[in-house]
């Protein structure tokens, strides 16, 4: 979290970072419906690219449309026989 907010840990413990948007988007993560884990790290690169926008409309789109996991070969092609 530390590395995502360019930040130390002081400024966390006091609330010097209370007012920044990140922190809000990292706090609803910890809220009473957080994500499952493996869609935070999914999306980990996103904050630690700092595409905080990116990240709270996938976030937005979580909550809208649940997890979905997308094969990594070919994500529009139809499932095979095997995957049913």
């Amino acid at each position: 979290m530390l590395q995502i907010l360019n930040s130390d840990p002081i400024a966390v413990i006091t609330g010097d970072e209370d007012q920044r948007p990140e922190v809000r988007i990292l706090l609803e993560l910890l809220g009473t419906d957080p994500p499952p884990q493996a869609w935070i790290r999914s999306k980990l690169q996103l904050l630690l690219q700092h595409d905080f926008g990116a990240f709270e409309d996938a976030l937005a789109e979580y909550r809208e449309r649940g997890f979905i996991i997308r094969r990594g070969d070919n994500p529009s092609a139809p499932p095979r026989s095997s995957d049913l």
